[in-house]
């Protein structure tokens, strides 16, 4: 009998007589069997001893063997001083176990206290990061940043919830107390399978798959330069307008999340006009790779939405690595093969065009709006690089014929870039139709040990 079919009792525990501050077991989320680890912090402020992070090993052990999705509730002060060198050990143990369930099973954690050193790395290895509004994290406290550094922190402003959803990108959602955490994992799960051998469940909706989106197009500024919140396109497009945003506040210049249209749960990858005019840099990269690997790895085909004037540019940008950052968001791309459908909304300039998941990238179809701009650039860099010594009424014609023959959809289009040009009203049943086409979409991997992501 393989592991899907295998029966597993609810709330069956594990290891129950090991002694130490985690505790494990299975247990249901909604209609859905997951292994659950629970680090208790009434016990030596959770603190792990090396029996502790074995309980913690041996359940993430127990999940990738029965395929089903791991839950770690994390509220620890992080490895056992008192102990030593053994409660080192025992955590690089749970370490390499759930690094173990990465692409196989999906992970989950939901930090509702301290989670400190050790602890602060497992939840790092999560693919999906829930915490409550008091909760806070870091590898090093506030005692060692003024020792090494002189300045005096307190533990939210270093690793609170706040500065996980803003600056570091570490959590998905934020939410008030640990009930609210259970009812977001349960939404979060709803939109992913149990294993890499599954595809998501098909989830019941009364919405019709052909109902019409012209709201979608309304959106769009008549400016070119005008700003828009790309959200309210997703919500037109998803079933019942439900979209679930991950990560929100963190490279909020890309949007990212899940959405089901005709049942079908599908990740959403959206540039943000709103938040530097939808340009890429660091942190959106970041975010993008990371939720178009998870996608590609669970079988959720991916939407990617596009309205980009390009990459966002400066010194420090470039010092900080955006070629090897940008290449992340390349490389996730080209070697996703769920099924991929890609809708240009109004700009896609230069290298940006191609990294959001163009022809290029190996999408398997690609539809413009009328409003799409794909060019290597706009028509007014353009004219600032090509007609330097001309008078302003030159620069205005140049930029007035270059917006007329190469600002539109339809020279990429003649070329095959685009498989077609669509009303804004007919994007839902148009993307409906292309997801149902490659519903049984498969590739043939080459065998290898593994790639070399650009980290």
């Amino acid at each position: 009998m393989t592991a899907e079919a295998t029966e597993i009792p609810r709330d069956l525990h594990l290891q129950r007589a090991v002694k130490g501050a985690a505790q494990a077991g299975i247990t249901s989320v909604g209609s859905r069997n997951v292994v659950w680890v629970d680090i208790d912090p009434s016990l030596h402020r959770g603190a792990l001893s090396a029996e502790a992070s074995g309980v913690i090993a041996n359940a993430a052990e127990f999940a990738l063997n029965q395929r089903i999705p791991l839950v770690m509730q994390i509220a620890s002060s992080g490895a056992d001083i008192l102990e030593g060198i053994p409660a080192l050990h025992g955590w690089g143990q749970a370490a390499r176990a759930i690094a173990e369930c990465s692409g196989v099973v999906p992970t989950f954690t939901i930090v509702n206290g301290p989670a400190v050193s050790g602890p602060a790395l497992l939840i790092g290895l999560a693919d999906f990061v829930i915490m409550t509004r008091d909760s806070y994290a870091f590898v090093s406290g506030p005692t060692m940043v003024a020792e090494f550094t002189g300045i005096q922190i307190s533990n939210e402003d270093l690793g609170g919830s706040d500065a996980h959803a803003k600056q570091s990108g570490v959590a998905s959602v934020i939410v008030d107390n640990v009930d609210d955490a259970r009812t977001a994992l349960e939404h979060l799960m709803s939109f992913v399978p149990d294993n890499v051998n599954h595809v998501p469940t098909l989830l019941g909706t009364s919405d019709p798959i052909y109902r019409p989106t012209p709201e979608a197009g309304e959106i769009i500024p008549s400016v070119a330069t005008g700003s828009y919140d790309v959200r309210k396109v997703i919500k037109a497009l998803a079933d019942d307008e439900d979209f679930l945003e991950l990560k929100e506040r963190w490279a909020a210049n890309v949007i990212t999340g899940f959405i089901t249209i005709g049942g079908e749960p599908i990740g959403v990858i959206a540039n943000q006009p709103m938040v530097l005019a939808g340009t890429l840099d660091i942190p959106a990269s970041q975010k993008s790779a990371r939720f178009v690997s998870f996608c590609d790895a669970f079988n959720i085909p991916i939407l990617t939405l596009v309205d980009t004037p390009g990459f966002y540019p400066g010194k420090d940008l470039e010092w900080r690595g955006m070629i090897r950052h940008g290449g992340q968001l390349v490389f996730a791309y080209a070697r996703a093969t769920v099924p991929r459908v890609c809708v240009i909304l109004r700009k896609s300039y230069g290298g940006a065009y191609i990294v959001m998941d163009s022809k290029t990238m190996g999408n398997d179809v690609c539809m413009a709006w009328p409003t799409a701009e794909i060019a290597v650039m706009g028509a007014g860099q353009a004219s600032a690089i090509l007609q330097r010594k001309a008078s302003d009424e030159e620069k205005a014609a140049f930029e007035a014929d270059y917006s007329e023959r190469l600002l539109n959809p339809f020279v990429a289009a003649e070329r095959g870039y685009v498989d077609a040009v669509i009303e804004p009203s007919e994007t839902r049943s148009q993307v409906a139709s292309a997801f149902a086409m490659l519903r049984d979409k498969r590739e043939r991997l080459a065998p290898r040990k593994h790639d070399n992501t650009p980290l």
